[in-house]
């Protein structure tokens, strides 16, 4: 520091104490700093700079007092009359008497008052977040097995994964994110990341940190690695950079460095660091917690400490002056060996531990939900491990998978910038969560994506808390260079709070803490980049987890689910008032007959699933009990329907709602206080039913309560144990299709336990009867005999540029299933098409009734359910498509191929080929011409 430096160092150090930080600082501009870093501290820097403290001057003499005046003589004594005290008459007594209970019980009241402002003050007092900090070499890290090679870069935990079989190498990040020429300032981090994280405020305004800008850059995480795992603790946050410099130090080393210094650096240096002597402490000096975070200091040695005003320009300039004294790493590391304290902040801080492991061909990713710690001030909101895994450039060619409806490709750099994003969640929403909005939710019934790319692929699946996670994807050109799929989990979970008129801002409550659970994604690598053997690796990972379930089936017979309507609800005048009462729609009786029927006429491979059959019909009440609907016929009925069905061949599944109360009040035995799960908010979970059409709230339609997990549990076996009595199976109208957690404060229930539990007890029930589900969640789907309503397609994403089974692939000759009915759905033609495409079965809802007994009620979707207006019809559809792909359900789908939009073709084990024209014109594939709006089996 020269002399002209000098005399600007005091204009200077005011900008830099004023909180001017630049990477140019200059010395000069920390000397105000240094005086007030010494005056906070109220201790001398180093022996060289310590001021002498001032001595204590002697108090000035007091002036002299004035001279008194003499006093005067004192007067004879007089006697002194003592004047007694009146006594407190009777009524003062009894007001005194009055006062003491209020004053008691108001000290007491007050009392409280204190004692609960000073326990929610010491409650909310958070600890501080201990910050990790990477103290290891450069030297890669490997992980290794017959089928696998990882190599990570210790310097930024970022890896890369060899597959032995072909040689090829998937990134955890873009080879060249750093120079990505679209992505801005957060975005770049963000593309070199392994970690994304986001938090919130109780506004719910939300902040993403990513783990390269606010973990690897600063090096403030922690790597433990094995033969068996790398372990990787990382701090995500605003935490200070790592300087090399020496954090603490020897006296003898310390003054060493100084000794070479030229005068004003020595001067420069020496403020910046604390001298702490075990022989003279400081009166503000903690000796036991020095020696507990400085063994040396313990041990008597005098070292010096870096103060704690030092900002990162500061320490900047200071690492510039001991790199010049040839301070090197290892000096920095052997001087943080004398540091035994706890690196902390009270910022928004946050420790996430990742584990990754190789099993086989696989990469198994881990995060236990526990081993996260941050301030409830700064809730952490979401998770995304791995969001840039194998992305793919603008330069490759490939495709993102989605597991949209049977599965859908995004092929990377479509140009579909001006569509959103693709997001859905993973077994459809949560009904225990608020609906804000009234949108469109999409359905997810499998917990897989992945991405294809230069010939080899990757399937990731997510194999615990995929019921917490939504799937995310965009293609190249939006917010950078690359095409990335990615699963997003939830973390604190929220529900905004509503406030009616009492504020105009959003409040959100939160639950208070995590769940003891683990984010697991599977990461298996593919020696192809086509989603059929992606699918078949899905497959092989099904029969792995479920042997026992997830079997071959034995049909030689197309199948296909009649449903039978057997009563609906209708408004009628009971003596002058508005009643619900059950309106009869088919008689068990009937029933029984259309059965006879359709089986004497071809339709072997039959099964029947009787809905509305009982509490009410379809909008059935409160399971707490079974009645029987009375117009539809008596027990002995009912149980007639399934002796016939069963001498037939034919399996009779009874329709039951297990997880809600529609419809039910205290004479249902349903209490919506004791008997309805909680929201976030805790209030009961009441639901509203939605329009189709408008999005809107039904009008005229009844709210239900979704039950809580335990009562629904119980309403599981009373359906159970009612099926059993009557002979038949059992089909669940919800479970399989809805999946929702249950927020009671003292018995938190997670979507991941409730699917659990849900799977013990179909476990448990498909031992001695064979269970019907709607939707297909997969880890229902494990345990059930038929799906029906599953989605086959999807909703039309515009993102998305192509619709495959992948789904229907990987279960096709395991598990039976089928799409929506064909005879309500707006385009019958399109839906037989679509099952011919997807290898699913047929499906039709019929009722005896005629549709205008259906007039002035809610159930206008069954309109086209009459019996013998689609009978005719319904038989030509089945025995053609019976005929002609009956064979193929006991086989797997080994093909699929898009030749055109519109013209595909799907094939099975055995070489059959089914082509499928959705168009309106013939088309020609493979040399054969396929009629339009029609499909062709060529075998």
């Amino acid at each position: 520091m020269d002399n002209n430096e000098k005399n600007v160092l005091n204009e200077d150090a005011l900008q830099a104490d004023q909180g001017t930080d630049t990477e140019k600082v200059t010395e000069q501009e920390t000397a105000e700093e240094v005086a007030s870093v010494q005056e906070a501290t109220e201790e001398p820097a180093v022996e060289e700079a310590a001021v002498e403290e001032p001595v204590a001057q002697e108090p000035a003499p007091a002036p002299a007092p004035a001279p008194k005046p003499e006093k005067a003589a004192k007067p004879a004594a007089t006697p002194v009359k003592t004047v007694k005290k009146p006594a407190l008459s009777d009524a003062a007594k009894q007001r005194i008497k009055g006062l003491i209970f209020p004053v008691i019980m108001t000290a007491i009241i007050l009392g409280i008052v204190l004692f609960i402002l000073n326990h929610k003050n010491t409650t909310e007092e958070e600890a501080v977040i201990r910050v990790n900090k990477y103290e290891g070499t450069d030297e890669p890290i490997i992980l290794e097995n017959s089928d696998l090679k990882l190599t990570m870069d210790p310097m930024t935990t970022q890896f890369n994964i060899e597959v032995k079989s072909t040689g090829q190498i998937w990134t955890s990040v873009p080879e060249d994110g750093l120079n990505d020429p679209i992505a801005k300032s957060d975005a770049k981090g963000k593309v070199n990341s392994t970690l994304v994280i986001t938090y919130t405020k109780d506004s719910g305004l939300e902040k993403e940190y990513n783990n390269y800008t606010y973990s690897i850059e600063n090096g403030v995480y922690e790597i433990e690695a094995t033969k068996d795992y790398i372990k990787i603790n990382y701090s995500i946050g605003d935490v200070e950079k790592e300087y090399i410099i020496p954090p603490v130090t020897t006296a003898e080393k310390f003054e060493e460095y100084l000794s070479k210094l030229d005068k004003d650096t020595n001067y420069f240096v020496s403020q910046y660091y604390k001298k702490l002597d075990p022989n003279k402490p400081g009166k503000k000096d903690d000796v036991e917690a020095l020696k507990a975070a400085y063994p040396v200091y313990a041990e008597g040695q005098t070292i010096y400490i870096i103060r704690d005003g030092a900002n990162d320009a500061l320490k900047s300039k200071l690492e510039e002056h001991f790199a010049n004294l040839g301070y090197t790493m290892e000096d920095y590391k052997a001087d943080c060996e004398l540091d035994q304290s706890e690196s902390s902040t009270d910022k928004a801080v946050f420790n996430v531990t990742v584990y990754y492991r190789l099993d086989g061909k696989d990469l198994v990713v881990e995060l236990p939900y526990k081993d996260m710690q941050f301030s409830m001030n700064n809730p952490l909101f979401s998770i995304t491990p791995l969001p840039m895994f194998g992305a793919g450039s603008t330069d490759d060619e490939g495709f993102l998978f989605v597991p949209e409806g049977g599965g859908a490709k995004i092929n990377f750099n479509n140009g579909k910038l001006a569509q959103a994003s693709y997001e859905s969640k993973v077994y459809g929403r949560d009904m225990a969560i608020v609906k804000d909005s009234v949108v469109h939710d999409p359905v997810v019934n499998y917990n897989a994506y992945g991405i294809a790319k230069n010939g080899g692929s990757f399937l990731c699946i997510l194999q615990e808390e995929a019921s917490g996670a939504s799937i995310v994807a965009d293609i190249a050109g939006r917010y950078n260079s690359y095409n990335f799929v990615n699963a997003r989990f939830n973390a604190i979970l929220r529900e905004k709070y509503n406030l009616g008129d009492q504020a105009n801002t959003s409040v959100y409550v939160f639950m208070p803490n995590l769940p003891d659970e683990t984010i697991v994604e599977r990461f298996r690598f593919i020696d192809s980049d086509n989603y059929i053997d992606m699918a078949k690796a899905y497959q092989n990972y099904l029969k792995q987890n479920f042997p026992n379930e997830f079997t071959m089936n034995s049909d030689t017979e197309a199948p296909v689910v009649i449903e039978v309507v057997a009563a609906v609800d209708k408004i009628k005048q009971v003596l002058g008032v508005p009643t619900s009462r059950p309106l009869k729609l088919t008689t068990f009786k009937e029933a029984k007959e259309m059965i006879k029927t359709l089986q004497s006429e071809g339709m072997h491979n039959m099964s029947v699933k009787l809905s509305g059959w009982m509490n009410g019909g379809v909008n059935q009440k409160i399971l707490k009990k079974v009645k029987l609907v009375s117009a539809c016929g008596s027990s002995g009925d009912l149980k007639k329907l399934a002796s016939e069905a069963k001498n037939l061949g034919i399996d009779l599944y009874l329709d039951g709602v297990t997880q809600y109360a529609y419809d039910s009040d205290l004479m249902d035995g349903f209490n919506s206080f004791s008997d309805s799960a909680r929201f976030i908010s805790k209030e009961r979970a009441k639901l509203y039913q939605y329009s189709a059409v408008t999005f809107a709230q039904r009008e005229g339609a009844d709210t239900y309560y979704l039950l809580h997990t335990d009562l629904a549990a119980k309403m599981t076996d009373n359906l159970y144990k009612t099926v059993k009595k009557y002979g038949a199976n059992i089909s669940f109208r919800e479970t399989g299709k809805d999946l929702s957690g249950d927020y009671y404060k003292k018995n938190t229930v997670t979507r991941e336990t409730t699917m659990k539990n849900q799977m013990d007890q179909l476990s448990k029930i498909t031992q001695d009867t064979k269970i019907m589900i709607n939707g297909g969640n997969v880890y229902a789907a494990m345990y059930s005999d038929v799906i029906t309503n599953m989605d086959l397609r999807g909703s039309e994403y515009t993102i998305i540029d192509e619709f495959v089974p992948f789904y229907e692939i990987a279960i096709h000759g395991y598990k039976n299933y089928v799409g929506n009915p064909i005879n309500l759905t707006n385009d019958p033609t399109d839906e037989l098409l679509t099952s011919a495409e997807y290898g699913a079965g047929l499906y039709f809802t019929l009722m005896k009734e005629s549709p205008f007994a259906l007039q002035k009620t809610l159930y206008t979707e069954y309109f086209g359910a009459n019996y013998d207006s689609w009978h005719d019809k319904m038989m030509t559809i089945y025995n053609r498509y019976n005929s002609e792909l009956g064979h193929v359900f006991k086989q797997e789908m080994t093909g699929h191929v898009t030749f055109e939009k519109g013209l595909t073709c799907t094939t099975y084990a055995d070489g059959t080929k089914v082509y499928v024209n959705y168009n309106y014109l013939d088309k020609t594939a493979d040399g054969k011409t396929i009629p339009a709006r029609d499909y062709l089996v060529v075998r």
